[in-house]
């Protein structure tokens, strides 16, 4: 089953699925940490002394960490939703990217990949992973010492958005037309008194009111 004869992500079967299983892990990792840390606590309190309050702080704050990167994870894959329903899958082979900073990218940055812009194909933009939570599979693949069947991991990728916005990136199952690791990518390419301009980059006002759907603001011509 091809992903790209779709109009838009979301109708593609196995990405329901894989979307659902990132909602189902996600969610589960969540209320897992939480009912860990009412755990440990319960422990500490009820059946230790207050001499092992020490041991156990470390892991009392690292799962109350966790359940909190949780709180912000679960409502971006309903987000990343949003862009598989409003956007196709397109593939990329050997598509360019890097973990080191680019200094054409505004703020914080965790790795990169560059796509065509669907404007002008022949031009590609940056767009960044704008968070460090959940990166770590996609950067032992893009790492310049990473062994060559990891890089094969990636040497095809899915993209659902629109390079100039906001994008859904994933890599293909083995041997499958199935996506997996979804992750957003944002574009950060320069802004002006917190607003993008996109009008270099070939954006009419229908591409702006579809970014805008998925959560794009403030984008202006």
């Amino acid at each position: 089953m091809n992903p790209t004869d779709h109009s838009v992500a979301w109708e593609h079967p196995p990405t329901r699925r894989a979307w659902s299983k990132q909602l189902a892990v996600n969610a589960f990792a969540l209320f897992g940490w939480i009912a860990l840390w009412f755990a440990l606590l319960a422990i500490l309190v009820v059946f230790l002394s207050p001499g092992y309050s020490i041991l156990f702080v470390p892991f009392l704050l690292y799962s109350f960490y966790r359940a909190f990167l949780q709180l912000f994870v679960v409502p971006a894959v309903f987000r990343m939703r949003r862009v598989l329903q409003e956007y196709p899958w397109h593939l990329d082979s050997d598509t360019p990217h890097g973990l080191a900073d680019r200094p054409d990218v505004v703020g914080r940055q965790y790795g990169w990949f560059e796509f065509p812009n669907p404007a002008r194909p022949e031009e590609r933009l940056p767009m960044v992973f704008p968070r460090h939570w959940g990166v770590g599979w996609w950067h032992r693949r893009m790492a310049p010492r990473a062994r060559p069947e990891l890089k094969a991991q990636i040497g095809v990728v899915w993209l659902a958005g629109d390079p100039r916005f906001i994008g859904v990136i994933a890599a293909p199952a083995s041997g499958e037309s199935t996506p997996r690791r979804l992750r957003f990518l944002h574009q950060q390419m320069g802004s002006e008194e917190g607003r993008r301009s996109v009008a270099d980059w070939g954006v009419t006002a229908e591409d702006i009111e579809r970014g805008r759907r998925v959560g794009v603001r403030p984008a202006r011509p």
